[in-house]
């Protein structure tokens, strides 16, 4: 039987730990300076003063990380929807698999929408390459993320693996912790929303005895789609993209990553809407029938990218950009000159400072757009699932 100790590499910080967190934190200038960038016009005393009288970890989300949320929710969106609440049973714990679209916010504005609807917060998993400062470990830890390990060698990341695949399982189902993972490695540069079948792999490492179908049965695997009107971080994408087509020698540094982290909390993002799936359970039985193990992978893998290519929110802006890429009017019901107008406006502004070929740079912007309508028309049903 696993306990906490088992995973004090990775896991979470839990309530004994939290007033000494805290105590770091407030006493390192860089995080001041943080969440000074994130709530402007509060001072040092402010944040310290908020964080004082904090002993828990659901205070800590409470008073700093939700407050944080609803901040940016109100300074930087035109609202957010959630839809599939009623999918879920509050005393139940979930997987939730998510497309991943932005650094931080993915799970942070998941994370409010739960708390606010009467659900406990998920757990976050969140990659070692991001976690550049020690308070930004403390940080993340504080608020429920658990550490997936980065850059490591092949023995090392197997051994990494089986320990995540084991905390996952000791979360859900011993902690009855629900998780947030993302469906890939890395954040979705293109607008192309792929589950990654090592994800799904890594999952079943640690799983005994257990057939396939009966181990993620309890995983409880939830498909979410979180779509963005305005990509948080559209431009540094398409700069990225544009940099390794052009740059064989490109690498992105640990500053970019923060850089993005910062600039997809502050920068606007319109519309934001999530829809929460429903449980995946009925098709693993089929699933496990398949003889080549590979097959299961991918079974399940396209259905976790069905479920979110079909729940996808596409917007205006999606339509726009998939119209243009593809020279047509397709889609012109869709939308208004107006909101066209509007549309390419942003894009001019995100993209007309940067240096290099600016067709290029404005074909890449608007396929991170276009695709997810591309997936949406290129939907398939899953030949394994039965037509009702």
């Amino acid at each position: 039987m696993f306990t906490d100790s088992d995973f004090d590499a990775i896991r979470p910080y839990n309530d004994t730990e939290v007033v000494e967190i805290i105590g770091r934190l407030i006493k390192e200038e860089a995080f001041i300076r943080f969440a000074q960038q994130l709530f402007p016009g509060f001072s040092k005393e402010m944040i310290v003063k908020s964080l004082g009288g904090v002993n828990t970890v659901k205070e800590f989300q409470s008073n700093f990380t939700v407050r944080l949320a609803q901040h940016i929710i109100d300074h930087t969106t035109k609202g957010i929807t959630i839809d599939g609440l009623d999918n879920l049973d509050p005393k139940e714990s979930y997987l939730f698999i998510s497309d991943h679209r932005d650094i931080i916010l993915d799970s942070a504005l998941l994370n409010v929408m739960l708390h606010n609807n009467g659900f406990e917060t998920t757990e976050i998993a969140i990659g070692s390459n991001l976690l550049i400062q020690p308070w930004i470990s403390d940080l993340v830890k504080l608020n429920k993320s658990f550490v997936v390990q980065r850059n490591v060698s092949v023995r090392e990341m197997l051994t990494s693996s089986k320990q995540l695949s084991s905390y996952i399982q000791y979360a859900l189902n011993t902690k009855k912790a629900s998780i947030w993972i993302a469906q890939r490695e890395g954040r979705t540069k293109d607008g192309d929303d792929r589950t990654q079948q090592s994800l799904l792999k890594m999952l079943q490492m640690d799983s005994g005895e257990c057939s396939f179908s009966e181990y993620f049965k309890n995983l409880r695997i939830v498909p979410v789609a979180i779509s963005y009107e305005y990509e948080p971080c559209d431009a540094m994408k398409t700069i990225e993209l544009y940099k390794k087509e052009t740059d064989p020698a490109f690498k992105k540094t640990p500053k970019d990553d923060l850089r993005s982290m910062i600039r997809g909390m502050v920068n606007e993002k319109g519309r934001v809407n999530f829809v929460i799936g429903k449980p995946i359970s009925e098709m693993l039985d089929v699933i496990e029938k398949m003889e080549d193990s590979r097959d299961k992978y991918k079974a399940l893998a396209d259905l976790i990218d069905y479920r979110i290519h079909k729940n996808y929110k596409l917007w205006p802006d999606n339509y726009i950009a998939f119209d243009i890429v593809n020279n047509t009017k397709e889609f012109g019901h869709k939308y208004t000159e107006e909101e066209k107008d509007l549309f390419l406006k942003h894009m001019e502004k995100k993209i007309s400072s940067e240096e290099g070929d600016m067709d290029r740079l404005s074909q890449i912007f608007l396929e991170i757009y276009a695709n997810p309508v591309k997936n949406r028309l290129e939907l398939t049903k899953p030949d394994f699932i039965p037509e009702k």
